[in-house]
């Protein structure tokens, strides 16, 4: 059974598997550039929403498209939008949308947030990236897998608001939440409800 369903959730905060690259250029006058990538049609790391219930998502291809084209996407250090180190409308912060990822590069400044940021970057104390984007289109699907249910979302469609560098990309299991798999959960049981009434009905007319 799969649910796709157009949803307006709240800002999602997803850590990226690949670590960060730099790369420095003493001739540029010492332009300080990180890049990385979102992959698109590859599962994530297992997560649980707050209910318990285990789930991997996967990003569509399509999926950030509209969003890049008509908005500003900020690169900021660890999510403080007070930070800033770069975004598309200045240049600083450049996407490349592929069929197998969206690529990004972010030129660090010369400011004392940006020699900060690339200073711990450099020492690997920071060498992990994450993005926040808002979720306006997806679809559900689950499965067996191990003796447990796992359930799958798709990534249809959504806003990529910002990425940033981060010590922590790994976020809190117990953290992570939509209320789009919840409406999901709760059609799949609408669903196993009406097929054992039907069942129970079946039942009766062949043996009443």
């Amino acid at each position: 059974m799969a649910q796709e369903k157009k949803t307006i959730q709240t800002k999602e905060i997803r850590a990226l598997p690949a670590k960060l690259e730099i790369r420095s250029s003493e001739g540029e006058e010492g332009k300080r550039t990180i890049t990385g990538s979102i992959k698109y049609n590859t599962d994530s790391a297992e997560m649980r929403d707050w209910y318990g219930d285990t789930f991997v998502e996967t990003i569509d291809k399509e999926a950030f498209k509209d969003s890049i084209a008509s908005r500003n996407v900020v690169g900021l250090w660890s999510h403080d939008t007070a930070q800033v180190l770069g975004n598309t409308k200045s240049g600083t912060l450049r996407l490349t949308n592929t069929e197998s990822e969206l690529r990004f590069e972010l030129d660090i400044p010369n400011t004392t947030v940006g020699n900060d940021a690339w200073e711990l970057i450099q020492r690997g104390d920071v060498d992990g990236v994450s993005f926040g984007m808002r979720v306006t289109k997806d679809k559900w699907t689950s499965e067996k897998r191990d003796d447990k249910r796992i359930y799958k979302r798709l990534i249809l469609n959504a806003e990529l608001y910002e990425i940033s560098p981060v010590a922590f990309p790994a976020y809190p299991a117990n953290e992570v939440a939509t209320r789009s798999l919840e409406e999901f959960k709760a059609s799949e049981k609408r669903a196993a409800d009406q097929y054992e009434k039907e069942k129970m009905l079946l039942e009766l007319d062949l043996f009443g």
